[in-house]
């Protein structure tokens, strides 16, 4: 490979967050965990060549995982200037790509803030909150001013602050929502944990059928009695087509679990069919979801079924 070559590995990622204190630095830095980011809060920003230093012939950093650092004006000798100093050394390797998100707040809404929470601003000392709110941000102007990127919370809440930080920085590790697809049992409970429950029980019971009653939603025989219901196909098409509209915003919003579950009476036959099929419409769309049947190997009972209609 020449000089001039680009590099085998890409460069690791990294992503430096500051701001003023009581602007969202830990609600970003969780959101950032929460995409797969690997991060540290309160860094002394002066060992920060340190950690990224890699020895002669060494493997390079894992760009696998990007590296969110947070650090604020308490850190031990905080200087703005020589920040940026380090970070513009730093940005001259080829094995590291830096970013510096600064989040900012108004003046107004930090009080608020200060006062809500009943915490004393650190550079304030005995004097209102509105002074060291003040002189926090004269100190920290040069580097706002440097920072690549500023996102101001004023307006914002927790879930507008996430949203933001997933919008700038999610192409870079999509976060992927872990889906469960479960069926169950309405006689043995609802699962207390389900986000969406679809209730199959108008649906033709292939318990009332006595060579089927043996048998569950996952054998053919069931499921083809099922498929046989005139509500079967226009019902599952319509649930198929709104998940396909939901899952994909669900995961725009961040949401890391979606626990969709289908019951029946019983919790073996048309549940465990449609759950099922379910499943697999939604990987053939590229989705991985995890298939549970939480009352699949329960007794097949007249009493739990109820009469036959």
């Amino acid at each position: 490979m020449s000089a001039e070559s680009e590099p085998e590995n890409p460069p690791q990622r990294i992503l430096l967050v500051t701001g003023v204190l009581g602007a969202g630095k830990t609600t970003a830095l969780r959101t950032l965990e929460d995409m797969g980011w690997e991060a540290i809060d309160n860094f002394p920003i002066r060992l920060l060549d340190r950690l990224l230093e890699t020895e002669p012939g060494s493997a390079q950093l894992d760009a696998g995982s990007p590296l969110a650092i947070g650090f604020d004006t308490r850190t031990r000798g905080f200087d703005p200037a020589k920040t940026i100093e380090r970070v513009k050394r730093l940005s001259t390797r080829g094995d590291l790509s830096v970013t510096t998100l600064f989040l900012d707040c108004g003046g107004t809404e930090l009080e608020r803030r200060y006062n809500e929470t009943r915490r004393r601003h650190p550079m304030s000392e005995d004097k209102p909150a509105a002074t060291g709110i003040a002189a926090e941000r004269e100190l920290l102007e040069p580097l706002r001013r440097w920072a690549d990127v500023v996102i101001s919370t004023t307006d914002f809440s927790t879930n507008d602050l996430q949203q933001a930080i997933r919008e700038q920085f999610g192409r870079i590790t999509p976060q992927r929502t872990t889906l469960t697809i479960s069926s169950f049992g309405f006689s043995r409970g609802t699962p207390p944990l389900a986000d969406l429950v679809f209730d199959m029980r108008f649906l033709a019971n292939p318990h009332w059928d006595d060579g089927l009653r043996p048998l569950s939603g996952q054998d053919a025989p069931v499921g083809d009695y099922i498929r046989q219901d005139p509500a079967f196909a226009e019902a599952f098409a319509r649930i198929r087509d709104l998940l396909l509209l939901l899952l994909p915003r669900f995961q725009v919003q961040g949401k890391a679990y979606v626990n969709i579950a289908f019951g029946c009476t019983g919790g073996r036959h048309r549940s465990v069919f449609m759950a099922e099929q379910i499943a697999s419409a939604l990987r053939d769309a590229g989705f991985s979801p995890t298939l549970l049947h939480r009352n699949l190997g329960s007794r097949a009972a007249d009493m739990v079924e109820g009469t036959q209609t």
